[in-house]
């Protein structure tokens, strides 16, 4: 019985990891569709976030059943309690990609990109499949330090995002004003993505050691 209750827990991580490897699989297609101007990669960004909702609800499903059956405690609550809010930024960051490829399906057989900006979106799109892996693997490992080291990578996201308004708003601008908007979007895609990323991450934190980030020391390794 506490075997099967166990593997039952199981089943909902790696239905997380499955979420994480999947979007950011997703983020890295549709960065490429994006730039490449790729009708039929965005199409397929598209129609597979329909997969990680399914995953989503299957696992809203089995949490919620264990819940029902087991009534957990302590930390057993905590893993459910907080794979549940996992399983949402998992999901916000499958609708976050699936904005970037129908961008690029708007846009077609244009490119929403300018040349001039093209190393700065590829760059963040890059990141966060990066940081998203990374997520995945803290949901593997349960790492503190890794988890805490992830929000401090996405500091790089963060300065990528803050380049692009600096083009925005250059007087040398020549791009017009649907460029404009096109490129504030896809920039703001990019960063919240990579801040779901980092939310997962915390929530490991919380989930091992029962309190939030931010409430850590900061003066050294995690125990």
């Amino acid at each position: 019985m506490r075997k099967a209750y166990h593997e039952e827990l199981d089943s909902i991580s790696d239905g997380l990891v499955e979420m994480a490897n999947l979007v950011g699989s997703a983020i890295g297609l549709a960065t490429t569709a994006l730039l490449d101007g790729d009708l039929r990669l965005a199409e397929s960004v598209i129609s597979a976030d329909e997969k990680v909702d399914d995953l989503q609800r299957d696992l809203e499903n089995r949490a919620i059943a264990v819940l029902a059956r087991q009534q957990p405690v302590a930390t057993d609550l905590r893993v459910v309690v907080t794979s549940l809010r996992m399983s949402a930024d998992l999901e916000r960051c499958g609708v976050l990609a699936q904005h970037v490829a129908k961008l690029a399906r708007m846009r077609y057989p244009q490119r929403a990109v300018p040349r001039d900006l093209r190393r700065t979106i590829l760059e963040m799109g890059q990141l966060a499949q990066r940081l998203m892996a990374q997520a995945a693997e803290v949901v593997i490992t349960q790492d503190v330090d890794a988890a805490l080291q992830l929000e401090r990578d996405d500091d790089r996201m963060d300065e990528l995002h803050r380049m692009l308004f600096q083009h925005l708003m250059d007087d040398r601008w020549q791009h017009g004003v649907e460029t404009a908007v096109d490129v504030t979007l896809v920039g703001r895609y990019y960063e919240r993505f990579a801040d779901h990323a980092v939310s997962v991450a915390q929530r490991v934190v919380y989930l091992v050691t029962g309190e939030h980030a931010d409430e850590l020391p900061t003066d050294g390794p995690v125990a």
